[in-house]
């Protein structure tokens, strides 16, 4: 039963984060953002796990840490100055249990600054590698006002030509909510 007064593209996937993170998993968080998911992720995984955090933004690498340290778990992580696109050089194929991203742009940021088709297709590409059979991959898509529009149709459109050999993809859209309202996505590897 759902008894919050909204529900959310992050509680959707927060959700689906919870019910399959467990101690000992290492996770990527591929746009880290303010940090409140590599929290969430840290305090899964627990002292036997790791966490890994990307961002472009020295200010969104800045705040994920100070959040990490406030709350005793920076031991737990690495926070990198570094594209999602680049996560392939860090981990072995068939080796992370969960990956999430949020794409769009930086929470008070600067919104001139966002996510692109051009890393972020390929990002998703090199991170179901990097999944062991059954991880699992989260998209937040945010897209609105300039910004998104393009990214949002070239993920919608590359979403459906993965291998329903290899991947399961769902696309959880609220279709009843103006101004554009996020879309989660989930990717299974091997279901």
């Amino acid at each position: 039963m759902i008894t919050k007064g909204s529900f959310s593209a992050l509680d959707i996937i927060g959700k689906i984060i919870d019910d399959n993170v467990t101690e000992g998993d290492i996770c990527i968080d591929a746009t880290a953002g303010r940090g409140f998911d590599t929290l969430h992720l840290c305090r899964l995984v627990g002292d036997s796990g790791h966490v890994t955090a990307f961002d472009i933004q020295q200010d969104a690498v800045d705040s994920t840490k100070s959040l990490l340290e406030e709350n005793g778990v920076a031991h737990r992580a690495d926070v990198l100055l570094k594209s999602h696109s680049e996560m392939d050089a860090l981990f072995e194929e068939n080796s992370v249990s969960l990956i999430t991203f949020n794409f769009g742009w930086l929470p008070k940021g600067d919104h001139n600054i966002f996510t692109k088709k051009e890393t972020s297709i390929p990002a998703i590409e090199k991170g179901l590698k990097l999944l062991k059979k059954g991880g699992i991959m989260t998209l937040i898509i945010y897209y609105g006002r300039e910004t998104g529009f393009e990214e949002k149709d070239a993920l919608l459109e590359f979403l459906p030509t993965l291998d329903s050999k290899l991947y399961t993809v769902v696309e959880m859209p609220f279709v009843n909510r103006p101004n554009c309202p996020p879309i989660p996505i989930m990717i299974i590897k091997g279901i």
